[in-house]
């Protein structure tokens, strides 16, 4: 029997990468929820409604009909790539100035409202891993498994310092610190859909866990419940 698993989390607790190598083993979709907020905010700064930091919610609102995303499955990868408007965007989205203005696009309730109806009707056949910030809590609140994700921030950090590095971008640990409080702080404060642990969640906090010990839980988690 196919589940819905449903990982949610702070910034750069790994989110991504466990759920994209526990679909894998499963045989199950991937959907990288964060990844279409990334999209909508790399739309909004190449069209200049993002400027200095600050944007019109009208604007932004008004060209949400002229955003279409769709995701591509890349067999280099063994994952999906996020593509906006028939682009892969899967590099520039993961860009630092990206990061820098997606908590703040991700606020706005239509914005939301618009992920929210294509999360949905992606998972409507169960056989899904989906990462976030609300998915246990508002995208699939009867998810089966729901997983919550923590880590010591110092680790985090470092962890992300190290993927950006590793990408070839120049940047320093309290310059990557200071993004993730700000990120963790905007999440767990927003009006719409705040990041929280769903009451059912599971929590993993990874600070001292590898990366196969963590897939390896989560893992007998999910063949329990579909037993």
């Amino acid at each position: 029997m196919k589940i819905t698993i449903a990982i949610d989390g702070y910034s750069s607790c790994g989110k991504s990468t466990l759920a994209k190598t526990l679909a894998s083993r499963l045989g199950y979709a991937y959907v990288d929820s964060g990844a279409m907020y990334r999209a909508v905010t790399l739309y909004c700064m190449r069209n200049g409604l993002i400027k200095n930091g600050k944007f019109d919610t009208a604007k932004v609102i008004a060209v949400l009909d002229d955003i279409h995303l769709t995701f591509v499955y890349n067999p280099a990868t063994k994952a999906s790539d996020t593509y906006l408007n028939g682009e892969n965007v899967e590099k520039p989205i993961r860009q630092m100035d990206v990061s820098e203005q997606v908590s703040k696009i991700a606020v706005v309730k239509e914005v939301r409202d618009k992920m929210f109806r294509i999360q949905r009707k992606l998972g409507k056949d169960k056989g899904v891993v989906m990462d976030g910030r609300d998915i246990g809590t508002h995208i699939f609140p009867h998810a089966e498994l729901k997983i919550f994700m923590t880590a010591d921030t110092n680790v985090r950090t470092q962890r992300r310092l190290d993927e950006l590095s590793a990408k070839g971008y120049t940047v320093s640990f309290d310059e990557v610190k200071k993004n993730l409080e700000e990120r963790d702080y905007e999440d767990s404060h927003r009006k719409e859909s705040p990041l929280r642990k769903a009451d059912d969640a599971v929590v993993l906090d990874n600070t001292e866990l590898d990366k196969e010990e963590q897939l390896e839980f989560v893992l007998r988690l999910a063949k329990q419940l579909s037993a």
